[in-house]
Formats: structure tokens, C-alpha cells, sequence
């Protein structure tokens, strides 16, 4: 704007009013346009915002039944203190009757008193458990205390676990089995400085190898190494090297826990295994729940009546993807192969998923029940798809993905919509340059009008005052 000036001094009008007015005249009509133009863009991209949520929501609700996994579990029942039982889908579904003989235990040996301050011997020691060896180095000074720490700290020793035990001044070196069974089973033989490796002095006070043609026991065996047992319907029985017995009966792990005592009283465990479909009603039922949220957002996005109109009334995407949607629901899928040799093909519906009048989903169990209990393979089959086609489940995550993945139809319509209003933040920073440039030229012509004026005025003023000073002019009383 121009400098300091005093508008309307010499015309007596009221120039920034003027100005103001004549600049609002063309100001306030384009702020309006875009002002409702950036409501509009922002309104849709809140609306298709929500709309991809709900698609998200719906593609997310189909995950569980998209997993082959959660289709003919398996239910376990028959845990007590004697066992523990897990399964898989593989389980055979049946009744048995499981004895717990014995418990794994590993091997530990114990050595005799040892005084704490006393050279244990000098020589080498070599433990051995399941063929699997390392050797210890004992010096002329190693106490029993330092030989347990190179037992345990030697890099080759993945097998034992050695320990003291102190009585007064003596020492016990304790040797236990990392594992369990048979197997486990700890042999120490030991290559002596003085050249008798089992004479019981010196470093063979510590040799144990029960095994040997002549048994050499200068350590005394505190828990015997044994596998565990079982039996199963009185007449199976089975050893492990630990407490668990994986597949003894297909797809169930058998953990043994404490051993039956028949002759005082304990009665053999009961292990039921029984098929277990609940999850699929679960997960149609949270698909059934995503998906009816997703039409009643559908219905207040697309309102068009009762003088309330939805931010996408008549958008065409919202249309579209809602029939699809519902096209699948009437899509046949292949879901097996007939007794004569023809592949079978079921729609949505068959499984008790009904479309209601106003457009939700509910489900009929009883039918969704009588189907998993004829042919579960069916219904697996419907969701998941099978080796030659896909399913229900992947179609639908195909058809949402389209418009909800990261460069999907939505957020390409988001993206287009901020552009538009990073345009109009443009065009309206450009506009108010032009409307400031307008201004400050209306008031530079009124401003230059008003000083004219004010001669003019003046020079009116002058030429009066001159008139009324010539001789002979008369003046009016």
C-alpha cells in the first residue's frame, strides 16, 4: 500500500470503506468457493478413509478361516497328575487308558570325602556320556573345587554338570547328567600319574564305568539313569529317553508326570480325544460382525433420502465394491470331489450364512453344524481352497486388497484429493498477492482523486474570494 495519506481529506468520502467493499466484492466470493471446495475434498477423503478401515476390518476378520490349521482340531481331555496330554489336527479321535510304569531320570554319581585343601591327583580324566567324550587335566595342585570348574567350564562339555557337596572340611564332587534315559549314563575313566587308573587313588578315586567287562565303581551312583514308560490299553507299552511321548499315538504327545501305583489304588489315566470345529462358527461369526458394520457404514456414507445426504451419496466406488463384495457371496467355490468322480462346488449360503432383508449377515448354526458334522473336509475346503483352485477366503482378500493395499484405488483417491487442496492452497496464496496488489491500487487512484479534489476545491475557494473583491460588484444583503 502506498505511504501515509489521509483518505477522503479533500473529497469527504469515505475512501476505505470504498476500497474495502470494492476488494471484498471479489475476495469474499472466491474464499466461499474454496472454502467449500476444500470441505468437499476433505470430506471425502474422511469418508473413504473410514471406508477402506472397514475393509480392512473385514479382510483381517477372514484371516482365521483362511488358515488350514484351525479347521478339525482336536480336544484333549484326561489330564491329571499322572500325565499331560497336547494334540494336533492329526490326532486320532479315540479313548484310551495310559499307565505311567517309570519316569526318565538322569544319571548322578557321587564321589567319597575329599578333603578341601587336598591335591585330588594328578592326571586326566575323561567323562563320556553316549559317546560323546571330553577330557579334563588335573595338575599336581588342582583341589576338588578347581577340577569342578574345569569340568564345567570346558568348551567340549555339553553333557554334565558337576557340583561339590561340603561335610565339615570334605568335599563330595557330585557328577549329574544334563539328560535324561538310559542313554545318559556317565562313564569316567581316568589316565593316573602313578599308572594305576583303578586302583582308587590318587585321580581314579573319581573312575566310574559301570559298563565295563570289570566294572570300575570307586564313585557310588546316587540315581540310576532310566528311560520312562508307559502303557497304553494294557497292552502297548513304550520307553522315552525323557518324560514325553511324541506320536506313540498319532498326532498326541504323552508327558509322563508320576507312575501309577495299580496295587495302591491309582487308577489308570482315561485320555479322550475328541474333534473340536467350534472355531469355525467363531470365525464366520467375526466375519459376519466386520462385515455388517461395514453396511451400516455403507448406508450412512451412500444416505440420499430424508433431506440427509451421505459424503459419497451416488459415488460410484462405494457402489462397486459393496456388489462385489456380495457377488461373492453367490460364487460357486470348488470344495471337493463327488463319490462318482465329479468336483463338487458350494456357495456361502450352504454353510448357513443367510443375507437378510436389510442387507446384514446372520448365521443359521444348525446348518453350519450339520455340514461340519457330514463333511468337515467341505467346509475347509470352501474357505481355504484346495490344491487346484482357490477359496472363499482368498478371493475375498484379492478383491478388498484391490482397494485397500498401500497403492490401492483408495489411497489413490486420498492422494488425488490432497493434491487438489494443496493446488487450492496455492491458487489462494496467488489470489491474495493479486487482491493486495488491487488494493493498494484503488487506494493510490483514490488517493490522487482526493488530492485533486482538494485543488480543485481550493482553487474554487480562490477564484470566490477574488470575484467577491472586484470593485463594483454589488453583494445581495
Amino acid at each position: 500500500m502506498a505511504g501515509i495519506s489521509f483518505p477522503g481529506v479533500g473529497s469527504g468520502l469515505q475512501v476505505s470503506e470504498i476500497v474495502t467493499a470494492i476488494v471484498n466484492a471479489e475476495k469474499v466470493p472466491y474464499q466461499n468457493r474454496v472454502t467449500q471446495k476444500q470441505a468437499e475434498f476433505t470430506t471425502d477423503i474422511s469418508a473413504v478413509g473410514s471406508l477402506k478401515s472397514a475393509l480392512q476390518e473385514v479382510n483381517t476378520s477372514l484371516e482365521a478361516l483362511g488358515d488350514a490349521d484351525n479347521y478339525q482340531q482336536r480336544t484333549a481331555s484326561g489330564r491329571d497328575d499322572f500325565i499331560g496330554i497336547d494334540t494336533t489336527k492329526d490326532a486320532v479321535v479315540g479313548n484310551y487308558s495310559i499307565q505311567v510304569d517309570a519316569l526318565a531320570s538322569s544319571h548322578k554319581l557321587m564321589s567319597g570325602a575329599i578333603d578341601s585343601s587336598t591335591p585330588v591327583g594328578e592326571g586326566t580324566m575323561t567323562i563320556e556320556v553316549d559317546g560323546d567324550s571330553f577330557d579334563v587335566a588335573a595338575t599336581a595342585t588342582t583341589t576338588l573345587s578347581e577340577l569342578r570348574d574345569l569340568i564345567n567350564d570346558n568348551a567340549a562339555n555339553d553333557s554334565v554338570v558337576a557340583t561339590i557337596i561340603t561335610d565339615g572340611s570334605d568335599q563330595h564332587l557330585v557328577l549329574n547328567s544334563k539328560n535324561t534315559g538310559v542313554s545318559s549314563e556317565i562313564k569316567i575313566t581316568v589316565d593316573d600319574i602313578d599308572g594305576n587308573d583303578t586302583d582308587g587313588t590318587g585321580l581314579s578315586q573319581l573312575a566310574y564305568d559301570a559298563l565295563a567287562a570289570t566294572p570300575v565303581l570307586n564313585m557310588t551312583e546316587v540315581d540310576q539313569a532310566l528311560d520312562a514308560q508307559i502303557t497304553i490299553d494294557g497292552n502297548v507299552t513304550v520307553s522315552s529317553s525323557t518324560n514325553e511321548f511324541k506320536d506313540v499315538i498319532d498326532g498326541v504327545t504323552i508327558s509322563a508326570r508320576k507312575v501309577h501305583d495299580i496295587a495302591g489304588g491309582d487308577d489308570l489315566s482315561k485320555a479322550t480325544i475328541s474333534e473340536d470345529n467350534s472355531n469355525i462358527a467363531t470365525g464366520i461369526n467375526a466375519f459376519i460382525e466386520s462385515f455388517n458394520a461395514l453396511v451400516d457404514l455403507s448406508n450412512q456414507l451412500g444416505k440420499s433420502e430424508d433431506g440427509a445426504v451421505g459424503a459419497l451419496a451416488g459415488d460410484s466406488m462405494l457402489r462397486n465394491v459393496m456388489s462385489k463384495i456380495r457377488s461373492q457371496f453367490t460364487t460357486d467355490f470348488e470344495t471337493g470331489v463327488s463319490s462318482s468322480g465329479k468336483t463338487t462346488h458350494s456357495m456361502l449360503a450352504e454353510f448357513g450364512v443367510r443375507t437378510e432383508r436389510s442387507g446384514h449377515l446372520s448365521l443359521d448354526s444348525d446348518t453350519l453344524n450339520d455340514v461340519i458334522e457330514s463333511d468337515p473336509d467341505r467346509v475347509q475346503n470352501f474357505f481355504v481352497g484346495t490344491d487346484t483352485s482357490t477359496g472363499f477366503v482368498e478371493s475375498m482378500d484379492e478383491l478388498l486388497e484391490f482397494y485397500t493395499q498401500s497403492d490401492g484405488l483408495i489411497d489413490r483417491r486420498i492422494e488425488g484429493n490432497n493434491n487438489q487442496i494443496s493446488k487450492l492452497e496455492k491458487d489462494v496464496e496467488a489470489f491474495n498477492v493479486k487482491m493486495d496488489a488491487l488494493e493498494a491500487r484503488l487506494y493510490a487512484q483514490y488517493n490522487s482523486m482526493d488530492t485533486l479534489v482538494a485543488q480543485l476545491n481550493s482553487t474554487g475557494s480562490y477564484i470566490s474570494q477574488q470575484l467577491d473583491n472586484m470593485p463594483g460588484v454589488v453583494k445581495d444583503s
